[in-house]
């Protein structure tokens, strides 16, 4: 055979995403920030800047600290961190002093792996409030609709979990990136040895340039591992009048809380399906194109903050209902998390699915939206599942 006439083999090449997200999951420790959104994965390190609190609103002053981090000569400065639930009281937001951020984990093949498993290490768990003292709560708060004092209220329980070996965050985070890679995963430092770590499914809300998209979530159903009774949940999560009722309510404060920043908007007429791990949730996308150019992503996810799918409504009575009944600080439960830059583009989520790690413990957050038509079984039932994300993350079981 000539020369001319052999035919090379050719060498495989690896897909030019592979590793590029996984790696920085596979970075992660302790103290560090993390962040995976279906538009891309961020790992920071340390903290140039601190957004400090004070008497300004939380978008003035993360703002304020861009502008210092960019005249101090950093280049494309970014906030990131978390916003509590109360956000009057102080955040966990800052510029990182090092930041890598690659493609969404889904476009990484490597996330296909299986996450390590998750080891049961005898954890002691204490529910707060007991599952009766919950189903009670949501049984006065019907009666007080029925009465005309409000129309929703997003009631939460939790878990506290204690282990007798130190927590293993890294670990954890890795399953639950690998479980739901199309969410939104972060693990955040709150304070000194606490970490808020989670798996959220809902934006709260997003800009790029002068576009802006929100996606509230509001009615949920639980999973099946039988494939024939998980589709008939979601058919019958799509025609539930309770749940879609719950779902307009949101959807219409998003579209009234948003459309004065709008030249425009586009809210569908009605919710289609999405999926995590565990639940299925009535969905809605909103987008819209910003009149100003100069509204930020965090200006518009305070605009929102808190919707009727974390709250309630009406907000001012609703806040009041579930201090009243919830024995606990939610903190940064129900909250939020993200990023922003100096141009105002950012991403902030609804922090759900989500705990709250320090030494050996961990404190699960859940919550279900209750309406007139709510039943106090069923709502409570709802809130054990949704602690089925992070429980099997940590091998746990209710």
């Amino acid at each position: 055979m000539s020369t001319a006439s052999r035919v090379a083999t050719p060498i495989p090449t690896a897909h030019p995403a592979t590793g590029a997200a996984t790696s920085l999951l596979d970075a992660y420790a302790p103290g560090a920030r993390f962040l995976a959104t279906p538009r891309r994965t961020l790992l920071a390190r340390g903290a140039a800047l601190q957004v400090p609190h004070g008497a300004q609103p939380v978008d003035r002053r993360v703002a304020d600290t861009l502008a210092e981090a960019a005249d101090a000569g950093q280049q494309a400065p970014v906030v990131m961190g978390a916003i509590p639930f109360d956000h009057t009281e102080p955040a966990a937001l800052s510029v990182p002093a090092a930041l890598r951020t690659a493609p969404p984990l889904t476009s990484d093949p490597l996330i296909a792996l299986p996450s390590p498993g998750a080891d049961s290490p005898g954890w002691e768990i204490r529910p707060v409030p007991e599952p009766e003292v919950y189903a009670k709560g949501v049984a006065s708060a019907v009666e007080r609709m029925w009465r005309g004092e409000f129309s929703k209220v997003v009631l939460a329980r939790t878990l506290e979990l204690t282990s007798p070996a130190p927590l293993d965050v890294p670990a954890m985070l890795q399953r639950l990136a690998r479980r739901d890679p199309s969410g939104y995963t972060f693990a955040l430092p709150t304070g000194p040895g606490r970490t808020l770590i989670g798996a959220s499914p809902e934006l709260l809300v997003s800009r790029r340039g002068r576009q802006l998209v929100a996606n509230p979530l509001a009615g949920s159903a639980p999973r099946s591992d039988d494939l024939a009774e998980d589709v008939r949940r979601a058919a019958a999560l799509l025609e539930s009048a309770k749940d879609l009722h719950e779902h307009a309510v949101v959807v219409d404060a998003v579209h009234q809380a948003l459309a004065p920043y709008c030249t425009g908007m586009t809210v569908p007429p009605r919710p289609t399906l999405i999926r995590t791990a565990t639940m299925w949730h009535l969905s809605t996308t909103v987008t819209g194109t910003l009149t100003d150019p100069d509204t930020s992503a965090l200006t518009l996810a305070c605009a929102l903050h808190p919707t009727p799918a974390v709250c309630g409504t009406p907000t001012a009575t609703a806040r009041q209902v579930l201090t009243e009944t919830e024995p606990f600080d939610r903190g940064y439960f129900t909250g939020m998390v993200g990023w922003g830059d100096a141009s105002g583009d950012g991403e902030w989520v609804v922090t759900i699915r989500c705990a709250e790690a320090e030494e050996r413990t961990l404190r699960l957050y859940a919550g279900a939206g209750v309406v007139a038509a709510s039943e106090p079984e069923a709502e409570t039932a709802e809130t054990a599942a949704k602690f089925r994300t992070f429980l099997s993350a940590v091998g746990a079981e209710l």
